[in-house]
């Protein structure tokens, strides 16, 4: 049998609240009253809100990323996924941004879930590394996998 050393089983502090928030996200849909309409609507405002509270560059990397979603894939729902921006389907996360700022990294984060259709062969990319000099070329790509992640 192996053996796990502690630091194989502990979460750094942002990993915890990122649970803590996911945790909190479960419990607020649940207990959520109104039309499904008026769920999407909260979590939609939910989105914004996060994207709000972001850092720069994060925050207008995350405003950018959430018009393209809106505009490339208007039928996915916007939500929060562990405290993070995320666009879904049947309430299944397709996609999400990450801040660089929520764990301390070095770029921010595009990452495509396993319900998004970007398959290609036996081997191909979820996620994306997002710097500052995002430019139109890339919003361009970003909306080309968008469109390919919902087929």
């Amino acid at each position: 049998m192996a053996r796990t050393t502690k630091s194989e089983t502990t979460f750094t502090d942002e990993e915890r609240a990122a649970m803590q928030e996911h945790a909190a996200e479960v419990k607020r849909a649940r207990g959520t009253r109104g039309t499904k309409a008026e769920k999407a609507a909260a979590a939609a405002a939910a989105v914004e809100a996060k994207i709000a509270e972001m850092p720069q560059p994060d925050r207008g990397l995350a405003e950018r990323i959430h018009r393209i979603a809106l505009e490339t894939a208007p039928d996915l729902a916007p939500k929060l996924w562990y405290g993070m921006p995320a666009y879904a389907r049947d309430g299944k996360t397709v996609f999400f941004f990450q801040d660089a700022a929520k764990f301390g990294a070095r770029y921010a984060t595009l990452g495509f879930q396993d319900s998004a259709a970007l398959d290609d062969g036996t081997l191909w990319p979820t996620s994306w590394a997002i710097t500052p000099e995002f430019s139109e070329a890339d919003e361009a790509r970003v909306a080309e996998l968008i469109r390919r992640a919902v087929g």
